[in-house]
């Protein structure tokens, strides 16, 4: 029987999605790679394929989960099967400078980036920058390795430190601060590559925006969970764009069908986006709050596929 396959490394975030699934009385099977085996002139099983691979994975101690992911995803599509978020999707997953190079071919802005391997190196490309700057990893996820400087003493200090956190692939982002008029991101969430809405994210407790629930288990500073007096996570009634069209035509271009995308404001107004999130997870308070349900219009889509 033909069935959904959900292709990920964290149970956690695909529980919400099953769910949905099972509202709906929709045959699917979870497929947790983070190690395995297949022959590659075999053929897979039929049905439709879902990515949730995350750029984050070693950090839950699934360090070549996305290598063997890319595998079994060049098997799937070399047999014909129907992929969502295929290889295209899982490479910028992973590769920050290759999601910030596809989205400048859409004449989408991102923040001013110099890419650095070597710690050495990190010092010397900071001197650069003449104004507040972050760091970032290259391969990341949940605001991995993000830090804002305002000197460049203060980089050196902590590149030599023994707090110094580097990517899981060597490559350190070097990034302009865009100082914005208020403490809040906005994400837009795109479901079968069209936009489904945009939510409003206050960073004033940090950069671990991770929007699920199961956030809470892994990460104490992520700020979700229980709706405090301000929330953190609000869907914005009415959200309407220009960015949004270049948006889906970004995604389009790039096999992106699912996926969350950030962009911050500066005080003159202009838009720089700054992450692809082809992972995303939503906050279940500020969903039913809004009355919506991405997990929900997921399962609706895939379940159209088969």
């Amino acid at each position: 029987m033909s069935k959904i396959y959900v292709i990920h490394e964290n149970s956690e975030w695909v529980k919400p999605l099953a769910e949905e699934f099972n509202k709906r009385n929709l045959p699917f099977e979870e497929w947790f790679l983070n190690e395995g085996h297949f022959d590659l002139e075999q053929a897979p099983p039929d049905g439709v394929f879902y990515n949730r691979m995350s750029a984050s994975s070693h950090t839950r101690g699934n360090r070549y989960a996305p290598e063997y992911t890319s595998c079994v995803l060049n098997w799937l599509q070399m047999h014909g099967r129907q992929v969502f978020n295929p290889t295209r999707a899982l490479y910028l997953e992973i590769n920050k400078i290759a999601q910030y190079a596809a989205l400048n071919a859409f004449g989408i802005a991102v923040p001013r980036t110099i890419a650095v391997s070597g710690r050495e190196e990190i010092i010397e490309a900071a001197r650069l920058f003449d104004k507040p700057f972050i760091t970032k990893h290259n391969r990341a996820g949940k605001g991995l390795g993000v830090r804002k400087f305002e000197t460049h003493a203060a980089l050196e200090t902590y590149v030599k430190s023994d707090q110094f956190e580097e990517s899981v692939d060597g490559i350190m982002l070097l990034q302009d601060y865009i100082q914005a008029p208020s403490t809040h991101i906005t994400r837009c969430e795109f479901i079968g590559g069209k936009f489904l809405y945009a939510v409003r994210v206050d960073t004033s407790d940090g950069f671990l925006l991770c929007p699920a629930d199961a956030c809470q288990i892994e990460d104490m500073f992520c700020p979700v969970g229980t709706t405090p007096a301000k929330a953190k996570f609000e869907v914005i009634e009415g959200f309407s764009n220009p960015i949004i069209t270049k948006y889906e035509a970004f995604l389009a271009a790039n096999d992106i069908h699912i996926s969350g995308i950030e962009f911050i404001q500066d005080e003159q107004g202009q838009i720089f986006t700054y992450d692809v999130n082809t992972n995303t997870n939503y906050n279940p308070d500020a969903e039913r709050i809004a009355g919506v349900s991405g997990m929900g219009a997921i399962a609706e889509f895939l379940g159209s596929k088969l």
